[in-house]
């Protein structure tokens, strides 16, 4: 495979002394041609600043990154050129309607004149923008200005794209929408880093996943193979009624997610006991739900970046 991005061992830091912070302490990564890396952590992660180091707006401490070929530490202006970026924070586009903005990207990046009107056309199809195509950016909403920021980024698509978390403030339907984008994208050759969250929606739009803590990476592979490494339960979700606790006698144990709703993991070899006990749970009236499933890679995370874990 076309390897289009390679992170060796990188390193920032900020601050000076006792109070310096590793945003960044040792990460190797890599993304392939066709490919889409899912960068999984929680805000503080490191995951931005290592976006912002790819794309040559900081500089590391430590470490190699190399884009397309490129030095990107040594040449970043080289770098940006064969990169296209969804920032975190909306392009401001104030005077600007969404069509616009999309199209003067296009052509910033040198894409023909009939090409990025074409581009940008099937992009505000493929994401439902056309109500908001010619509206004034400061007219729209927090989620347009996202689908907006996206096709921006994804018009005339550099050998890498970086979208750091472009589904924030998407409704649900339109988020499912930029998700088969993303898609197409790599099915058309694009290297994609995904930096995100929102570890469900990640599970089935990545190729390969890394998950950072800290600024250290904890662990990388498919969604399969990490899911893999989860012990062989599985997961029964219910909804009770206000003040109940569930006590299932079979359990491994339970979570709360709220007042009334709880996750309990079950070993897979007595689901059937579990749904015969739920059954009966509910005919009883005190449970009004429940969903039996298997571990999934938000298990993985919750896992590996758990306060008990760090602690340990």
């Amino acid at each position: 495979m076309d390897e289009v991005l390679r992170v060796e061992g990188l390193r920032k830091r900020f601050g000076k002394g006792a109070k310096a912070v590793d945003a960044n302490a040792g990460i190797d990564l890599s993304v392939e041609a066709g490919n889409v890396l899912g960068l999984l952590g929680h805000n503080g992660a490191g995951k931005s600043t290592l976006v912002n180091q790819v794309v040559g707006l900081l500089r590391p401490d430590g470490g190699r990154i190399t884009l397309a070929g490129i030095d990107a530490t040594t040449h970043p202006e080289l770098a940006r050129r064969m990169a296209s970026v969804q920032a975190q924070s909306n392009v401001p586009i104030t005077g600007l309607t969404p069509l616009i903005a999309i199209e003067l990207v296009g052509r910033i990046r040198g894409g023909r004149p009939f090409d990025v009107r074409s581009r940008a056309k099937k992009l505000i199809d493929a994401l439902d923008l056309g109500p908001w195509a010619n509206t004034p950016a400061e007219k729209v909403s927090g989620g347009v200005a996202r689908l907006t920021a996206f096709a921006m980024a994804a018009v005339m698509p550099g050998r890498l794209v970086v979208l750091d978390e472009p589904t924030n403030d998407v409704d649900p339907v339109r988020r499912r929408l930029l998700w088969e984008q993303l898609r197409c994208l790599a099915d058309d050759g694009a290297a994609v880093l995904l930096v995100t969250h929102n570890v469900r929606e990640a599970e089935h739009a990545v190729d390969h996943l890394v998950i950072l803590d800290h600024g250290r990476v904890l662990t990388s592979g498919t969604a399969a193979q990490l899911t893999g490494s989860l012990d062989d339960t599985v997961n029964l979700e219910l909804d009770t009624l206000p003040s109940v606790v569930p006590a299932c006698p079979i359990a491994v144990d339970a979570t709360s997610h709220g007042p009334t709703h709880w996750q309990l993991r079950i070993p897979s070899s007595r689901a059937a006991e579990a749904i015969t006990w739920a059954n009966r749970e509910r005919q009883l009236g005190r449970i009004e739900s429940y969903a039996l499933s298997p571990r999934s890679l938000e298990d993985v995370y919750i896992e590996l970046v758990s306060p008990e874990r760090n602690a340990a």
